[in-house]
């Protein structure tokens, strides 16, 4: 497999899948920390796209994968193999999902990740699931693992480039 593409889901990976609730409705979500600099140290090597089936919850999600310099796709988590194959060859994805439909997905793409605390019927199609859980730098620990199982394995004994991080969110 040679991957062109990281489709990740938001909600319960890239959050810890909680929504929270005023009575004024959905105001707020936890996202992880470390994901956006894994996610700056794999930018070179693939396209990263996200998607969402949370309708109600988009603002907050959009303003979160905006300030990583990133898109949202608001996408249905029973069409996603759909909306993947309209823009992608399936075998260049790696899906990223811990839902009870993402299995859908991930029986389609050529490789597939689930967060440790998926869905049992994603973590049994996923080729790889990560030991963190969702929210809690799944996303980073699933960055690393594709650097070093695809590309170049990520060399912690050397800072990274300068020109790595394409969101310029590093300071030094």
């Amino acid at each position: 497999m040679s991957p062109k593409v990281f489709v990740l889901d938001v909600d319960g990976v890239l959050t810890d899948g909680g929504f929270y609730y005023s009575s004024d409705g959905k105001v707020l979500k936890k996202f992880g920390a470390d994901d956006n600099d894994a996610l700056s140290l794999l930018r070179p090597y693939l396209d990263i796209v996200f998607v969402t089936g949370d309708k109600r919850g988009y603002g907050i999600s959009n303003k979160r994968i905006a300030d990583m310099h990133f898109e949202l796709n608001l996408v249905s988590t029973i069409k996603r193999v759909d909306w993947i194959k309209e823009r992608y060859s399936l075998d260049e994805v790696i899906y990223m999902g811990d839902g009870i439909f993402d299995h859908y997905v991930m029986r389609e793409v050529g490789y597939s990740i689930s967060t440790s605390d998926g869905d049992a019927r994603a973590k049994k199609y996923a080729d790889y699931i990560t030991e963190r859980q969702g929210g809690k730098r799944a996303v980073a620990e699933a960055c690393l693992h594709i650097m070093e199982k695809f590309f170049s394995p990520y060399d912690e004994s050397r800072l990274p480039a300068d020109n790595i991080n394409y969101a310029r969110d590093w300071t030094v």
